[in-house]
């Protein structure tokens, strides 16, 4: 197997932290980047309507830091201690950390005196095992039971002693945090153990507080809790909005599940709109939490309109609905789909036996696609290997599987074939994983390359889960049905039952994964009322393929509006930096008081900020000074935070 050098994402280097004040945009050739090796987008600083005001490096370990979230005073900034998959011992503030948690930083008067810089203040441990992600925010309380800043912080595993569910702090006195509840939400019928969740988003009507839920476990919910008293956090309603039919099978978008929320009070309803990933963007009545009432959602074109008027293919829309805000009017939101794939895979063909033909494949998020193959294709016979757990039957070497290494031929792969789960199989009680997790014993067994293959259910789509790599392998996902074609296995169309008649080292035919270009996620702007689309946006590079590979992601990650001009937003665009972008409409900037016509309004870049040694932004908050300007917070991977000012 010949692999590209440095395929997605490699170290940074150190961050510059002067304000370069240059105007002209980040972007250059990429005979100017770091290229292969380094594996960064290369910037010139500033420009447009972003100041860099000053910065506080954390770390300089790659892809500890995520989310960001600010008091709603401004003064405070947390940022979470993400870290890699172990959660191992890890650097805070020139001081070791056994675990995640959350990083405390004074950030009172940067936006008074030029001098003043970012400390930080203090450290909120997570639960061993666990790390918070995209789940922090801060609000404030007003209700009978408790007045003051409370701070949001979610639970996901990193270890066998993790925790699950939303803790929630006491952050008035953010020198002395004091915890209110710990590991709190949904759990599966029968389980002690709370869900582990992504993310959260809470609200306060005066009488009474909530905060909605992701739910890893059961990725379709949309849990809502009432911490009205945050002491007491008690679950009032779980909601599947795939009873709406929200996702569009007819594009071969189904994986329709919550990735993320936000809830804002709109002409005296409270709405909640809703990241559904495949299934778009959704909102929701939920003036009463309890009994909330479906409203809209938007649809995917069938065509992708950012591909074809970017690159001039037709190609269907990916979905990946990841992340969005309303404007502070509430009349337009923008939304980002998050797609870290420049590549999607082509048809999965099995090429030889009985079975030969097309079947559906997609790349399994945080897998490689095989455009990361230096023929962008992946090729070779395939055994099967399993479930591919840690505690699952070892995955054998190619080397002893007999006859294996005799059927490669040039350009080939080693494919070792594993499937999702275990989940119901008698024959398999070890609890499930995820496929990075499989992909890492995979590779520690030898295998160059991982398909994946959907378990037994009766919507037998190709999707085998994501999440939780440290390698990077190339890894695809296929049917149920193509796995039994594959190695000939009865019955080969279904219904399936456990256990399968196949032993660890069989092998089967030959398959073939090719590739096809369709950039990095990209932004919408979507009408709040009609939900038609309005508009895309995406950086240039995001839709050049000399930039897929080694310059770090180019998919849009968040975006935070400005808290005092409805026609402009924020973008933290990974390795594409920080980017503001303005909506306007029939030319002039969006102002709801004039505007008639929205089918008019269009996403422009009106500035940004992209380092010299590059950057990875996650995260983008912000508020206004007491200087009446309005700051703008990002967190970077893999330095910390960066407080930015629009001039």
């Amino acid at each position: 197997m010949q692999r590209r050098a440095s395929l997605i994402t490699a170290a940074v280097c150190a961050l510059g932290l002067t304000t370069l004040g240059l105007s002209a945009p980040a972007a250059a050739h990429p005979d100017d980047q770091h290229g292969e090796l380094e594996g960064h987008l290369l910037g010139e600083g500033e420009w447009g309507k972003i100041d860099l005001k000053t910065v506080l490096e954390l770390t300089d370990i790659d892809d500890l830091v995520a989310d960001v979230a600010v008091s709603p005073d401004g003064n405070t900034a947390y940022l979470a201690n993400w870290g890699e998959p172990d959660c191992a011992g890890r650097e805070r503030g020139g001081q070791n950390s056994p675990d995640a948690g959350a990083y405390i930083v004074d950030v009172s008067g940067v936006d008074r005196d030029p001098m003043v810089e970012p400390e930080l203040i203090g450290f909120i441990p997570s639960h061993q095992d666990t790390r918070p992600g995209e789940g922090m925010q801060v609000i404030e309380m007003t209700t009978k039971q408790f007045s003051g800043d409370v701070l949001l912080m979610n639970n996901e595993p990193c270890g066998k002693n993790a925790k699950g569910g939303v803790s929630l702090w006491d952050v008035s006195d953010p020198s002395k945090p004091k915890k209110l509840a710990a590991n709190v939400g949904d759990k599966e019928p029968g389980s002690s153990d709370v869900n582990q969740i992504h993310s959260a988003f809470a609200w306060d009507t005066g009488d009474n507080a909530y905060v909605v839920l992701t739910d890893n476990v059961e990725g379709q919910d949309v849990d809502i809790l009432d911490i009205t008293n945050p002491k007491r956090p008690k679950l009032i309603a779980e909601y599947d909005l795939n009873d709406f039919d929200v996702d569009q099978p007819e594009l071969g978008l189904t994986d329709s599940f919550l990735h993320d929320m936000v809830v804002k009070q709109i002409d005296g309803t409270w709405y909640m709109l809703l990241s559904y990933w495949d299934g778009g963007f959704v909102i929701l009545d939920v003036d009463d939490p309890a009994n909330a009432e479906f409203v809209a959602d938007t649809d995917f074109p069938a065509v992708d309109p950012e591909l074809l008027e970017s690159l001039g293919v037709s190609l269907t829309p990916e979905g990946n609905a990841h992340q969005a805000e309303y404007t502070i009017d509430g009349g337009l939101f923008i939304g980002t789909d998050e797609d870290f794939s420049p590549y999607r895979a082509d048809a999965f063909n099995i090429t030889t036996g009985p079975y030969a033909g097309e079947y559906d494949s997609v790349i399994v998020g945080g897998g490689q696609p095989p455009a990361a193959l230096d023929d962008l294709t992946l090729s070779g016979p395939v055994v099967y290997g399993g479930y591919g757990c840690p505690d699952s039957a070892a995955i054998p070497s190619p080397e002893d599987v007999p006859g294996y290494l005799d059927l490669l031929e040039e350009g080939d792969e080693t494919i070792i074939v594993l499937q999702r789960g275990p989940t119901g199989d008698p024959s398999a009680t070890e609890e499930a994983c995820f496929p990075g997790e499989k992909a890492h014993e995979a590779v520690l067994a030898g295998w160059d390359s991982v398909v994946f293959v959907q378990r037994h259910v009766a919507d037998d789509t190709a999707f085998c889960g994501s999440g939780a790599f440290v390698d990077e392998v190339v890894a695809v996902c296929t049917t149920h049905e193509a796995f039994h074609k594959m190695f000939g296995l009865e019955p080969v169309e279904g219904p399936w039952s456990y256990p399968e008649d196949i032993a660890i080292g069989t092998i089967g035919e030959r398959i073939e994964v090719g590739s096809i270009f369709d950039g990095w996620g990209y932004v919408h702007l979507y009408d709040a009322e009609t939900m038609a689309e309005l508009d895309t946006f995406a950086i240039d590079e995001a839709h050049d393929p000399d930039y897929a590979f080694g310059y770090g992601d180019l998919s849009v990650h968040e975006v935070a509006v400005d808290p005092q001009d409805p026609s402009l937003a924020y973008l933290a665009y990974y390795s594409g930096g920080l980017r503001a972008i303005q909506i306007m409409c029939a030319g002039e900037p969006y102002d709801p008081a004039t505007v008639t016509d929205t089918s008019t309004c269009e996403l422009v870049e009106v500035g940004g900020y992209l380092d010299e040694a590059g950057n990875d932004f996650w995260g983008v908050e912000t508020f206004v000074g007491e200087d009446g300007m309005t700051y703008v917070v990002a967190s970077d991977r893999d330095s910390g935070l960066w407080i930015f000012v629009d001039p």
